[in-house]
């Protein structure tokens, strides 16, 4: 069994932090939780490079944010943990129409961690993520992944 990346947002780090008491994760269908299963990505490296390639900022200074891959918090048999998502990454997913997000699945495509990947299937992920920053945005709530292993 692999990893599972599930993306959602809450209003704030700490009700963020319930959905580790919430059996199946943000999808489940009463987590309550605004959230969907966007594919294999992780928080960390794959989305600090899309951030990279979205916003222009280098890679090394998007490492650098607080809230770039953050453990939050982890369950007691360390199995499930909730990462943060830059608010920066949230606001240019946020801001980006269909054709920016197309434009950086094909260099997402081509980087270390992803090489082999589909470029369309890059461009879907960041489209369903945008779609959820933009919610999110509206609701005044942070981006988070819920990682279960």
């Amino acid at each position: 069994m692999g990893v599972l990346y599930d993306y959602f947002s809450a209003p704030t780090d700490e009700q963020a932090t319930k959905v580790l008491d919430v059996e199946g994760g943000p999808t489940a269908a009463d987590s309550g939780f605004d959230a969907g299963t966007l594919g294999g990505i992780d928080p960390v490296v794959q989305l600090g490079t899309l951030e990279a390639l979205l916003t222009g900022t280098p890679y090394d200074d998007v490492t650098d944010d607080p809230r770039a891959g953050h453990n939050l918090a982890m369950s007691e048999d360390y199995d499930r943990i909730v990462i943060t998502v830059t608010d920066a990454l949230a606001t240019a997913l946020a801001a980006a129409d269909d054709a920016r997000l197309a434009e950086v699945a094909e260099p997402w495509s081509q980087t270390e961690e992803l090489e082999g990947a589909d470029p369309a299937q890059l461009a879907a992920f960041a489209r369903d993520l945008a779609a959820l920053a933009r919610r999110a945005a509206a609701s005044d709530h942070r981006l988070y992944c819920w990682t279960c292993i």
